[in-house]
């Protein structure tokens, strides 16, 4: 068993190097990309649909600020109302196989011996396995073999809600700098370049953490971002000529 690659004496079970925290960390990182291009999107529209209505500085940097607060708050709690329901659930799991751990031990115990069986164990192996795994950490070894979880890193509500605000936040600053610093001949074309050239960088991103194609993901990502500029732009623009 000492040779088998899927467990070591005394029931140490090998994972794969911090399996669990690469995997968490991706999905942060991916998260806030994510967050990042919302806040750039939603906040460049705003801005440029503000000043095709009016030139007044005032005025964009309010609309601008605005936004840029209540997205933040708005991304917050949603990622914190969602990942609080996922991490009750997890928690919900971890109660359950611990009780049944504890009410069926023989029951787990065979289902522990399949489960590495199907790893391509031996019977032999998985059941010497098994009990050394047991012995070790019964309830740690059922959660991540049986549902892949484990119960010292479960999901973290207001790491969520901090990760999606900041990088909102961060997305969201770009184009309010890039229509507020610029001469106003020039601040609505400056925006925009500033706007898809960020776009095409956080789609470049995206991909490679989703393994994805680039090409279509940046195509897809600064498409879509042109339209919404040119929308809000001739919506603004509309506007102030309206009711200006």
């Amino acid at each position: 068993m000492a040779d088998d690659p899927a467990v070591r004496p005394h029931g140490h079970h090998r994972r794969e190097p911090h399996q669990g925290s690469v995997t968490a960390r991706l999905g942060w990182l991916r998260a806030a990309v994510l967050g990042a291009n919302d806040g750039i999107v939603s906040t460049a529209g705003l801005v440029v649909g503000v000043a095709a209505a009016t030139s007044r500085t005032g005025a964009i940097a309010t609309a601008g600020g605005a936004g840029l607060v209540a997205g933040a708050v708005s991304m917050a709690l949603g990622e914190y109302v969602s990942v609080s329901s996922q991490r009750d659930s997890e928690r919900a799991m971890v109660h359950q196989e611990a009780d049944e751990l504890r009410r069926l031990p023989e029951l787990e115990r065979r289902e522990l011996i399949g489960m590495l069986e199907a790893r391509g164990m031996s019977p032999a192996t998985s059941a010497r396995a098994a009990d050394e795994l047991t012995a070790h950490d019964a309830l740690g070894t059922h959660l991540e073999l049986e549902l892949g979880l484990d119960r010292d890193e479960l999901a973290d509500p207001w790491a969520a809600a901090a990760s999606s605000a900041l990088s909102f936040t961060a997305g969201a600053l770009l184009p309010l700098v890039a229509i507020l610093v610029p001469p106003e001949a020039v601040r609505i074309p400056v925006a925009v370049v500033a706007v898809l050239v960020a776009l095409a960088g956080t789609g470049l991103l995206s991909a490679r953490l989703g393994r994805a194609p680039v090409g279509r993901a940046v195509v897809r990502l600064v498409g879509g971002g042109a339209a919404a500029l040119a929308v809000t732009y001739a919506i603004g623009a509309l506007l102030g000529t309206t009711l200006g």
